[in-house]
């Protein structure tokens, strides 16, 4: 042991793969040894693919605000609401939100019921009941659990902020559709049931975070040589 602080090593390797004011997930190369350690299969893929940078949003209440924004609406306008949100408000923070009136954030797009969504993270937020900064020092249990009790988080945009906003390093979302596409490609499972895919996080750990960096990237279709085992219903 090397008494290394993984913070400490994490935030470094962010600062490196800074480009252009984008900041993408962090890991390196005791990530990826481990990884290629532990299966036979994905450090192949790894060898492949090659590194994946995935963009992250470092301050959480605005990747939460982003979040809820970009629900049941495509990539695209969630884009174009969301620079409606930062050109209003510049930093988007829980009093800036709370500066405006439920009509002017509906204004910019944005429907009621994730106003007040939004707005009562906020308020959760300014008054105490919520302390982002305090979750950095929580278990990932205990951030999921705090996370999606707020309303509209559920348990994956929970896991999906604990991913690309607070950079955890060992988080894989079963209700993740993606995640389980790349696994049945991957391993060439027709149905990957609670019970394996709990097999491949506990092989993953405690990088599970960059492994499905790569799952992802094979559902996407990196690996055009893999097809989806699912029966064509499965799938949907």
């Amino acid at each position: 042991m090397t008494g290394e602080n993984p913070g400490r090593r994490r935030q470094a390797a962010a600062a490196l793969f800074e480009r252009r004011g984008r900041m993408f997930f962090p890991y390196g190369e005791a990530e990826i040894s481990h990884l290629k350690a532990r299966d036979r299969r994905l450090s192949a893929a790894i060898d492949r693919i090659g590194r994946i940078e995935r963009e992250v949003r470092p301050e959480l209440f605005s990747a939460l605000v982003h979040s809820i924004v970009g629900q049941q609406i495509s990539t695209r306008a969630q884009e174009t609401v969301w620079n409606r949100i930062s050109g209003r408000l510049g930093a988007v923070t829980p009093q800036a939100v709370l500066a405006l009136t439920p009509e002017e954030l509906q204004s910019l797009g944005i429907s009621f019921r994730k106003v007040s969504y939004i707005r009562n993270a906020a308020e959760k937020v300014v008054s105490g009941a919520l302390d982002l900064e305090a979750l950095a020092r929580e278990p990932d249990e205990e951030v999921c659990r705090i996370l999606s009790s707020l309303d509209g988080i559920g348990v994956w945009t929970a896991e999906m902020l604990m991913t690309f906003s607070m950079q955890r390093p060992d988080i894989i979302s079963y209700g993740d559709l993606a995640i389980r596409r790349g696994l049945r490609m991957l391993y060439r499972h027709r149905e990957i049931t609670r019970e394996r895919f709990e097999r491949y996080r506990k092989r993953y750990s405690p990088y599970a975070t960059v492994a499905s960096l790569y799952l992802w990237a094979i559902a996407g279709g990196a690996m055009p040589e893999l097809s989806d085992p699912a029966p064509r219903e499965a799938k949907r």
